[in-house]
């Protein structure tokens, strides 16, 4: 039997794992195919989509043969009317600065469209909100549509400093048998572990239920595996340019809830449902691709693996982190998970290499270096949590700034003072605590609000508002039972 073993004589390849690239010039947007070769025989119906700024996914099913004629006529832009007060619905309430009047048309962007795997016979399409008639200084674009904040901001990055990116997430949740009066969880196995994923189990046949539809509808499933908490598990989707990863995103959750529900279970992605078990997490990875960086040693010391376009990103990740975390970590759910010591990233605005209590973890071998953004969770908008990573980093890159952090080889937390300022943390950045010192961030930084767009940032923070308060409950029971709702 030949050896396997790597002998003396054998080199071995610095680089591991699969290497993921961005070509330069490639497309922004999956290409688009025609209507007639969308619309196959075996569609009947067309879920047009959108997620709100509550992380609320919604739709209008079309019949297949209205929505071929709504794309058929050249002189008619193609879209549905939804009120202008969709963007600012919370549950039944309504965010202050939203009202009745008014109308946009949401126009399909057949780029994202995708069979659903999940529901014969569906397929849904993404989109974007444009005015029905073309406002004086802005034309048609809306500024609270969370798919064209995105797209503005990659074109940006690739336009004005040739980089673009790869964004891939980890998405977690967990399987209920019941949520009510308690949540009962479909098993209480380890992290891990076969005895998670038995032959035969409703867990298992539901987890294989879904892997093949995610690869049935084209999303690169990497792998599923059972997670630390009762009844959960994670799926990992690989690496896609922003905006399809955000949609992408929103499919496979979608999968998860339906095919959980079509085996009488419920999917919670809830943020953290007890304070004895681990949480849910979405932590999103993003790698920085674009022309060749010229030296630049007045950081390097700081990041020696990383090339200066890497290093700029970072620091304009960590420095507009906790404004950041505003759209990451939406809820006040969220924050009982991002802690100090329960390995979600801890709350110093720190990074290091393969470090789970840092909130950025750089992974992977030099020159195909990414970073692992571990304060995202489930409850935030895909768009938009991207976004804010996105343009926040592309910040940093345009202003060529400087990393001032260097490699945390051990959690911030558990640093002493001098071991804090020998990596520039002697006045650390910490990540806010609740949601409403979130919301505080985002207002207070005014580069990520010239980022995101001021009308964005305030409707968002209306919106936000509104959410805290209908997530409010009289007792633990009552906020597990909302976020299980809800998320």
């Amino acid at each position: 039997m030949a050896s396997t073993s790597s002998g003396p004589d054998v080199a071995t390849p610095k680089a591991y794992g699969v290497l993921y690239s961005s070509k330069a010039g490639s497309p922004i947007h999956a290409p688009t195919r025609s209507i007639a070769e969308l619309l196959t025989p075996d569609i009947e119906f067309v879920r047009v989509q959108w997620v709100d700024l509550t992380n609320a996914v919604r739709f209008r099913v079309l019949s297949a043969s209205y929505f071929r004629k709504l794309l058929s006529d050249p002189d008619s832009r193609p879209g549905i009317g939804l009120a202008k007060v969709t963007l600012g619905l919370v549950g039944l309430q309504v965010a202050p600065g939203f009202e009745a009047v008014g109308e946009y048309l949401y126009v399909p962007d057949l780029s994202s469209w995708r069979k659903c795997t999940y529901a014969p016979g569906h397929a849904s399409v993404m989109g974007w909100f444009q005015e029905k008639v073309p406002h004086p200084e802005r034309g048609l674009a809306v500024n609270y549509c969370s798919r064209a904040i995105l797209d503005r901001l990659v074109r940006e990055a690739r336009q004005k400093s040739g980089v673009s990116f790869l964004v891939g997430v980890e998405s977690e949740f967990i399987l209920l048998n019941e949520t009510s009066p308690v949540p009962r969880y479909v098993n209480h196995a380890d992290w891990s572990c076969s005895a998670k994923t038995r032959t035969g189990s409703v867990e298992t046949t539901v987890l294989e239920e879904i892997a093949r539809c995610l690869v049935a509808a084209g999303i690169e499933l990497q792998m599923y595996h059972a997670e630390a908490a009762p009844g959960q598990y994670e799926v990992i989707t690989g690496p896609l340019p922003p905006l399809e990863a955000a949609d992408a995103l929103v499919f496979t959750r979608e999968t998860i809830y339906n095919i959980a529900n079509k085996h009488g279970l419920r999917a919670t992605f809830a943020p953290r449902l007890h304070s004895d078990s681990c949480g849910s997490g979405a932590h999103t990875h993003i790698s920085v691709h674009g022309p060749q960086s010229s030296p630049r040693s007045a950081d390097e010391q700081l990041a020696p693996t990383l090339n200066p376009t890497e290093r700029a990103f970072l620091q304009g990740l960590l420095a507009h982190l906790p404004a950041v975390c505003a759209l990451t970590l939406p809820t006040a759910a969220s924050y009982a998970r991002v802690l100090d010591g329960i390995w979600s990233g801890g709350t110093y605005a720190s990074w290091g290499t393969d470090n789970r209590e840092a909130p950025v973890r750089l992974c992977g071998p030099q020159g195909h270096h990414h970073f692992e953004v571990k304060c995202v969770d489930a409850t935030a908008t895909p768009h938009l949590a991207i976004a804010a990573i996105v343009g926040a980093g592309l910040r940093g890159i345009e202003d060529g700034t400087l990393l001032t952090v260097a490699d945390c080889t051990k959690p911030a937390a558990e640093m002493s003072e001098g071991e804090r300022a020998a990596v520039g943390l002697a006045d650390p950045v910490r990540l806010p605590r609740s949601i409403a010192d979130a919301r505080k961030a985002l207002v207070a930084d005014e580069v990520l609000r010239d980022v995101l767009g001021g009308s964005f940032v305030d409707a968002y923070i209306s919106v936000n508002e509104t959410m805290e308060r209908v997530m409010q409950c009289k007792n633990e029971r009552e906020t597990v039972e909302k976020l299980i709702q809800y998320f």
